[in-house]
């Protein structure tokens, strides 16, 4: 599949960075106002690659660390440049095998401190390569998911109803509605294949995403990234003060094994930046700062911790 900016639609790459340094902003001050009582704000670290680095590149990665409703709070922007693109991003695509590109992204992983507020994800990203013709190779990409520790039918269905929101008026390549699609993708991708199990209970993603041209292409990611604290926040506020002891502490950092799990073995993103000498830190900012893990744990029959894999942990129409 062969993405080219077409005519009358031109890749605007400053467009880009400033919608998705905007969405950075807005993000980290809609957690910074749930905070506000004890006052714990994101640390921002501004990078730029040393000049005798593989990639050319710039990002601020903020993090918020041991605050009351989260124990972690990353979102990371990046701007990185190369002359060859790693393994990662050219084993289903040959052709671009051996070109320079630029990838530009947010991407926020949000690990709550009560069990019973799911841990979530974001990614909004633009990816364009050299090409030998006059027109760049382009495409885009993203989502969000939840993760929960504690299945609610009530966060499920507003996540899902959020995230078809989030899709309204857009079509996939053949003309069909796009959220199908991106909820059976987000499902198949965010799932950790050694365990024959999903991460969560999904949400959107999207890839090598053209459909339209570059304008309408843009569009789509504009659409979930400012869906995202609309889909996210609401599902905070219900749970943050529940209470909650040390069975379900023990759970939270159980399952988040899980996630630690999927971002080292399968996440594609994770192993584009390691590959392509990203930074480090930045690309492991989404680790949970505790996880654990246990031999054959297995959840006692008829508990809400069985309840999450029998009724969440499936893919459903919500």
């Amino acid at each position: 599949m062969t993405n080219l900016s077409e005519a009358g639609s031109p890749v605007d790459s400053a467009a880009v960075e400033t919608y998705l340094r905007g969405l950075q902003q807005r993000i980290c001050d809609a957690v910074e106002a749930i905070e506000a009582a004890d006052g714990a704000r994101f640390a921002a670290d501004a990078w730029e690659k040393p000049a005798d680095s593989p990639l050319r590149g710039r990002g601020e990665t903020r993090v918020l660390a041991d605050g009351r409703i989260f124990e972690r709070a990353g979102v990371a922007f990046s701007d990185v440049r190369g002359s060859r693109l790693p393994p990662s991003a050219t084993q289903n695509r040959p052709e671009l095998a051996g070109r320079g590109f630029r990838a530009m992204g947010i991407s926020l992983v949000f690990h709550p401190r009560n069990p019973y507020v799911p841990t979530v994800h974001a990614n909004v990203r633009f990816f364009v390569a050299e090409a030998t013709h006059a027109l760049p190779v382009w495409w885009f990409g993203g989502g969000f998911d939840l993760t929960p520790y504690y299945g609610f039918d009530e966060d499920a269905r507003h996540w899902h109803r959020c995230a078809k929101s989030a899709c309204e008026g857009f079509v996939t390549d053949d003309g069909a509605p796009a959220h199908p699609k991106l909820k059976k993708w987000c499902d198949d991708y965010f799932f950790l294949k050694h365990r024959e199990e999903p991460r969560g209970i999904g949400g959107l993603f999207f890839d090598d995403w053209h459909v339209g041209g570059f304008a309408r292409s843009f569009a789509l990611q504009r659409s979930v990234g400012d869906h995202f604290l609309d889909a996210y926040l609401p599902i905070v506020e219900r749970r943050k003060d529940m209470a909650y002891g040390e069975r379900e502490r023990d759970w939270q950092l159980y399952r988040r094994g899980r996630y630690v799990e999927f971002n080292l073995v399968w996440d594609r993103g994770t192993h584009f930046g390691l590959q392509s000498g990203g930074r480090t830190e930045s690309i492991l900012m989404s680790m949970p700062p505790l996880a654990a893990w246990q031999y054959d744990r297995r959840p006692e029959p008829g508990s809400p911790e069985a309840e999450l894999y029998e009724k969440f942990l499936v893919p459903r129409d919500w």
